[in-house]
Formats: C-alpha cells, sequence, structure tokens
C-alpha cells in the first residue's frame, strides 16, 4: 500500500512540477549515433548530423555549414561573396562521402542568405552567415540540429572540441577516395593566448589580431587544425548529457596546422542577436541547461529514496 510520501511524489511527476521544458525538451545537440572514431580521422556515419556539405554548380564543395533549425544553416559570410545570387547553391544535409553513396542524405537550394551586418572580410570579423533553405528539412538519425550557445555561454581555456568537415588534409592537399566527412579534435585557445601565438615570427603581410568576436582552437605546435574547405562548418564541443554546442564557425587561418598559428572561428555566441531575429526557432542554451541536467538527476535519486521510505 502506497503511504502519503509516495502518493506525493507520484502525484507531482504526474503533474509536471519537476519539468525544466527549456533543457528537457531540446532536440538540439544530440547524434543519435554514437561511437565516434575519438581521436581518428574519418568521422562514423551519422555522428555529426548536423554537418552540410555547401556546394556550387561550377566548382563543388566549397564550405561547410551546421543545421540550426528546419529551415536555416549557419555558415561563414566569406562563403557567399555575393550574398543576392544564391541561384547556384545546393546544400547537402545528411552526407558522409563527397563522392561516395550517400543513402541519408537529402539536398535543398537556396532561398536567401543574411550576413551579418558590417562584415566584409574574414580578418575583420562578423563572418557569420544565415542560409536559409528552399524547403523545410524533416528530422532523421542523420540529419539534425546542434545547439547553440547563449550570449553568457564561455568556452574556457583547454577545452576539447571538434571541427568536421571536407576540407584539405593538409595544405594544399585535398580529400582523395571517396571524400569521407572527416573529425579533428583541438582544444579551444584563450583570446590573449591566440592573439600572442599570432605575434610570433608575423610580418606586415601575415600580422593578425584576434578580435571579440572570434575564437581560436589548435595547438602551439600545430599538427591539428581545419583547412582550406572547412570553412563555414562547426566547432562543436560537448556540455555532457549527450549534448553537442557551437562554439564556432571557421573562418580563417595562415595555412593549415602551423605552429604559432591555430583556427581562428567566429564566435557564435557574439552573433545571438543576430541570430534570434532571423532565426527564433534555434535552440540556444547556457550553462544552466548542463546544472539543470545534474540537478534533475539529483532529484530523482532523492524521489527514489523518499518512494521507498529512507
Amino acid at each position: 500500500m502506497m503511504n502519503f510520501r509516495t502518493e506525493l511524489v507520484i502525484a507531482m511527476l504526474a503533474s509536471g512540477v519537476f519539468l525544466i521544458p527549456t533543457c528537457d525538451t531540446q532536440e538540439c545537440g544530440k547524434p543519435l549515433v554514437g561511437a565516434r572514431i575519438v581521436g581518428g580521422s574519418e568521422a562514423r556515419d551519422g555522428a555529426w548530423p548536423w554537418q552540410v556539405d555547401i556546394q556550387m554548380e561550377t566548382s563543388g564543395h566549397v564550405c561547410g555549414g551546421s543545421i540550426i533549425s528546419r529551415d536555416w544553416v549557419l555558415s561563414a559570410a566569406h562563403c557567399f561573396p555575393d550574398p543576392s545570387d544564391v541561384s547556384s547553391y545546393h546544400l547537402y544535409m545528411g552526407r558522409y562521402q563527397l563522392d561516395g553513396t550517400n543513402q541519408f542524405e537529402t539536398v535543398r537550394e537556396v532561398k536567401r542568405v543574411v550576413v551579418a551586418q558590417g562584415y566584409s572580410a574574414p580578418q575583420e570579423g562578423k563572418d557569420v552567415a544565415l542560409v536559409e533553405l528552399s524547403s523545410p528539412l524533416t528530422w532523421t538519425v542523420h540529419i539534425r540540429p546542434v545547439c547553440l550557445p547563449n550570449t553568457n555561454f564561455q568556452f574556457n581555456d583547454g577545452t576539447m572540441c571538434y571541427v568536421t568537415g571536407w576540407g584539405d588534409t593538409q595544405e594544399g592537399v585535398s580529400l582523395s577516395g571517396a571524400g569521407t566527412l572527416r573529425e579533428v579534435g583541438v582544444p579551444i585557445i584563450d583570446q590573449e593566448t591566440c592573439n600572442s601565438m599570432y605575434q610570433v615570427n608575423s610580418y606586415n603581410s601575415d600580422t593578425v589580431s584576434i578580435l571579440s568576436d572570434m575564437i581560436c582552437a589548435g595547438y602551439q605546435e600545430g599538427g591539428k587544425d581545419s583547412c582550406q574547405g572547412d570553412s563555414g562548418g562547426p566547432l562543436v564541443c560537448s556540455i555532457g548529457n549527450g549534448t553537442w554546442i557551437q562554439a564556432g564557425v571557421v573562418s580563417f587561418g595562415l595555412g593549415c596546422a602551423q605552429k604559432n598559428r591555430p583556427g581562428v572561428y567566429a564566435r557564435v555566441s557574439s552573433f545571438v542577436g543576430f541570430i534570434r531575429s532571423t532565426v527564433p526557432d534555434a535552440q540556444l542554451l547556457d550553462r544552466a541547461c548542463t546544472r539543470a541536467a545534474h540537478s534533475l538527476m539529483v532529484l530523482s535519486v532523492t524521489l527514489t529514496a523518499v518512494m521507498l521510505g529512507r
């Protein structure tokens, strides 16, 4: 027979008192395919379901992007030198290989491109574009949105994140074979340290200032980095609970994987206002969601103890 405490707990659960909709009902940032090849080079099919392949009719693959809602993709402004002319672009979602058979992919034309106000060149910042698809997507195991960080979300120095894409495997060396999607783990580098790195052995021709709307990731010694063809693609970090959140958009670098020249990304959290005003249904999270997930776990344990009369 249930005692009063048990009946109270069941009633509270049934009424939804303990639900936290902003986090518990999120559909973003949670791949349904696991077992990534951590530390490897080729990703597992479906491990990064928000990855987008941006192609042009005349030149094939030109950039990457990430799905942020059923109608919108996030990419880099420099991938669209003429945002008013979108007729030759094709966006592929659910794609795994550039030159292989992709049974889970779907393709869309581009309805319009909205570039962050004030953009002029990657090294001047504001290198972000929002791409509206010609028709909405349907979520599948291989096609899902990534979570975006709210304005107050901070990615700490040393946080291990992943950048994915079909770009060159080395400077000037294109993907070979079927052109399988690749992944590489790179740690976040704080703005001051990244600025200092770019001053080492720099000359007037390659002087770079890391602005507040940029975020760096890579290694001081080089060796792992995004490269040409990865532009516009996502830099994502795990925040626990199986959730991935996009910290950056591949923007620029000097060469690929060179010493003291880490990859520079557009800092997604700097463009929250721009994203919210253009894509109202994009899911933006903050650290509270991680804490909420932990609180729910503690609450579950506590409720179990109450129901058992402990």
